[in-house]
């Protein structure tokens, strides 16, 4: 049990920068009063001790502002940042080391018994707001963001966003691509703050995963226009002697997609907005 105590208290180092010394998390950090308060209420609950167990959930959410179901079965490391109306229900089942922000709901879709909440699995992380109906997985670090409602299984590694709930995966690099096209790709993405592939798992925005796609496209039209006029010129034709103005990256900084917005927002998944 001791172990567990000091497990959760590191791992809020891990995930917390506001979080400065061990005693101030023991006693100011209500998600971890919610989870260690669920994990003895948890006990009585698989012992048949029912009621009790449903007074300790009550009490906890009582004093922590954060409602678990005894049922509910949490593993290890599970960190409840803020927490105030974290709603976690009966057969929901969450992994090792899942962090859940202030306002997450995962609750069920269905009044009859059995399976009917969802399942996180190793690493999720699920923003400030969100809700997760139904008996669904959640595939191991896969994040959701703030304010989303999901209602369909979301894959590991992937970002879930929106209402309904969009899923971005990143799009795997094509292995037929001989080396000097993964160059050339990385230089468009490298000149254009787009990722080499349009989509990143960074960066889950849908419209600059679609500009990236069209500058991508744009850029290897505009180089086999370039091919085609050298070969008419060579052949005496009077063709492409006007210049082609060129794309700056600094032609897109009033979109909020230029290189500069596009590193600060990777920089790390917020899930507090």
């Amino acid at each position: 049990m001791f172990n567990h105590f000091s497990e959760d208290i590191k791992s809020v180092f891990e995930r917390d920068p506001a979080a400065r010394t061990k005693l101030e998390v023991l006693f100011n950090y209500p998600g971890l009063h919610a989870v260690w308060m669920h994990r003895f209420s948890h006990k009585l609950w698989i012992c048949n001790l029912k009621w009790l167990a449903r007074f300790f959930s009550n009490l906890s959410r009582f004093i922590t502002g954060i409602e678990i179901h005894p049922g509910a079965t949490l593993g290890r490391r599970v960190f409840i940042d803020h927490g105030m109306g974290v709603v976690i229900g009966e057969t929901a089942t969450l992994g090792d080391d899942v962090t859940l922000y202030h306002g997450v709901t995962l609750g069920g879709t269905s009044w009859k018994a059995g399976k009917r909440h969802p399942t996180l699995h190793k690493g999720v992380v699920v923003g400030a707001g969100a809700k997760i109906l139904g008996p669904l997985n959640i595939g191991a670090n896969a994040r959701i963001g703030s304010n989303s409602v999901v209602i369909k299984d979301v894959p590991e590694d992937a970002t879930c966003i929106g209402v309904p709930g969009r899923i971005v995966l990143a799009k795997k690099p094509d292995e037929s691509e001989t080396a000097a096209e993964k160059q050339a790709r990385q230089e468009i993405a490298q000149k254009y703050g787009f990722d080499a592939y349009a989509v990143s798992h960074d960066n889950p925005d849908p419209t600059a995963n679609a500009l990236g796609i069209m500058l991508e496209h744009v850029h290897l039209m505009d180089k086999k226009v370039e091919e085609m006029c050298k070969v008419i010129q060579t052949l005496g034709g009077d063709v492409c002697t006007d210049t082609i103005p060129k794309l700056q990256a600094e032609d897109f900084e009033s979109t909020g997609i230029s290189p500069t917005v596009r590193k600060v927002e990777n920089e790390a998944f917020d899930p507090h907005i």
